[in-house]
């Protein structure tokens, strides 16, 4: 295989493209393969044991929720929960004692967490708003639906059953991450995150308890490990930025450097272990080139939730008038070639061909007005209203949060 530069790597995406051929053959060879290289070193700890993050997962969060199941707390916990909404918001009386001590202290923002990096990223999230939903929504989307384990996890849930209120909490955890108060105290960034890992939890003790899991399934390890949650991350922030690089949209290095650390701070709170999480952007890209190639690949399940996510996508934006082709084909641009076939991607002839030559016009159009007085407001104030309108439209104008899931997906 020819060598990649480094410039290369991040504008095709990496691995992703490079390894195409030996992920579709098989995540597990892959990994056997390729093995666990990345250095603890390149993390925001600096150092670690270095131990393959396939095989490491959330021991305190998964001996407590497995603890909440075996009493029959979690319909209680649920109630409780459902009005806790802010960053500084006293947990609610009345939860089990062990729950409230692992919440209070999952709760903490790292001690390397930074204010002043993590104001700029609110600034830079002002005026790239639109590029960051495009590729954390139907980019991180789609490129989910191709990481076999991810895929297989969230159709057996019971998640999958709903895809649509699976979408509008995923929305509410990525908007949180996105808002222009993300982890001040009237935010939710927090909250979200501290949710969403004792979900994940909850998935690790219901989906092995799954019959049609376990025959779907290659592999029959605990999924959503340390490794497992890296690759989600890595189809967010880090694909992101690739995506921006590569539509070469201005940014300056303390910019980039601040949407990394909302990222990194976001990861610490899910519960991903410091010595994951990478430290710099060089970091970052060196670690997705390891395990998106290595976790990548076509399944039924990620076939079937495409055509889903898809045509979700295709009802939201009717009124702006962007059919299914459209979506088919913004998809395949975001994505890449090899992971639209690996999920079913139909191809649109005309589409296809427009898109790659448009989008990038519309990027150095836009990115001319972004300097001028207000624009970024008025770029917010645009990207906000059509978050709510996604939310709204996935929710059908009903409260919708995140809640630990008490069965996996109905027969």
């Amino acid at each position: 295989m020819v060598e990649m530069s480094r410039r290369r790597a991040l504008i095709s995406g990496g691995a992703l493209g490079a390894l195409g051929a030996l992920v579709a053959a098989s995540p597990a060879q892959a990994r056997s393969l390729i093995g666990w290289n990345w250095s603890p070193s390149g993390s925001v700890a600096g150092y670690g044991a270095g131990a393959d993050p396939h095989w490491v997962w959330d021991a305190e969060a998964d001996r407590l929720l497995a603890s909440l199941y075996e009493r029959g707390l979690i319909p209680q916990v649920n109630d409780l929960l459902w009005n806790w909404e802010r960053n500084d918001q006293p947990l609610p009386d009345g939860l089990p004692a062990d729950l409230r001590d692992f919440m209070e202290q999952a709760r903490q923002l790292p001690s390397w967490a930074d204010p002043e990096k993590l104001a700029l990223a609110e600034e830079f999230n002002k005026s790239r708003g639109l590029y960051l939903n495009l590729c954390n929504g139907p980019g991180g989307g789609i490129l989910a639906t191709a990481i076999p384990r991810e895929a297989q996890s969230v159709y057996y849930s019971a998640g999958g059953a709903d895809m649509e209120d699976r979408v509008a909490k995923t929305s509410l955890f990525g908007f949180a991450v996105g808002a222009l108060n993300a982890y001040r105290p009237e935010g939710t960034c927090v909250v979200e995150c501290v949710k969403t890992r004792l979900v994940h939890a909850a998935v690790r003790h219901l989906l092995p308890q799954s019959p049609h899991w376990q025959e779907a399934t290659e592999e029959k390890e605990i999924p959503i490990s340390q490794e497992d949650m890296l690759v989600t991350w890595h189809t967010l922030p880090t694909f992101a930025m690739r995506k921006m690089r590569e539509w070469e949209v201005p940014m300056t290095d303390d910019e980039a450097e601040a949407y990394l650390h909302v990222w990194q701070v976001t990861a610490h709170v899910l519960g991903i272990a410091d010595e994951y999480i990478p430290a710099t952007w060089d970091a970052a890209f060196a670690q997705s080139d390891e395990v998106l190639a290595r976790n990548m690949g076509p399944t039924p399940e990620g076939v079937k939730l495409t055509d889903v996510l898809l045509g979700q996508l295709a009802e939201q934006t009717s009124p702006a008038g962007i059919s299914r082709p459209l979506c088919n084909a913004l998809a395949r641009y975001l994505v890449g070639e090899q992971v639209a076939e690996w999920d079913g991607i139909q191809q649109e002839p005309v589409w296809d061909k427009v898109i790659p030559e448009v989008w990038p016009l519309l990027v150095k159009f836009r990115e001319g007005l972004v300097p001028l007085p207000a624009v970024p407001e008025v770029a917010w104030t645009i990207d906000e209203a059509l978050r709510q309108y996604i939310l709204l439209y996935l929710t059908k104008g009903q409260e919708t949060k995140i809640v630990i899931p008490t069965h996996n997906r109905p027969e």
